[in-house]
């Protein structure tokens, strides 16, 4: 059986890519998108059948964000834009859906063959 798509999050993008409020509390806002990512690795994604392995890239205040059923959260020891690098380049030939609006981490991770997709596929808004 082919291993399931592999969706790489960019949970900083992600999360401030509304301006909700989040920047007052970036661990709680974070905990929320591995909360609705949650769901998302048997149903699959807004025009996407599953199944999905989903990786949430934390780094910043967000690191003490733990993993739950369906959702591993990694930390980046650094920049989390390295960190989602290393793992696209740890996928090679698999398929590999990264979410991110920015420009140079979409470039980055385009260059090593892996689709990408803005934070509204994530968000359900």
């Amino acid at each position: 059986m082919d291993a399931p798509l592999l969706l790489i999050v960019d949970a900083a993008n992600v999360v401030g890519s509304v301006p909700d409020g989040w920047w007052r509390d970036r661990r709680g806002a974070t905990e929320r998108l591995r909360d609705r990512l949650s769901s998302y690795p048997e149903s699959g994604l807004p025009g996407r059948a599953g199944p999905l392995e989903i990786v949430l890239v934390v780094e910043g205040a967000a690191r003490g964000v733990e993993s739950v059923p369906g959702v591993r959260v990694e930390p980046a020891p650094g920049s989390g834009d390295d960190r989602m690098v290393e793992l696209v380049a740890e996928a090679r030939g698999r398929d590999v859906l990264v979410v991110t609006a920015d420009r140079e981490l979409r470039r980055r991770v385009g260059e090593l063959g892996a689709d990408v997709t803005g934070p509204r596929t994530v968000r359900g808004d």
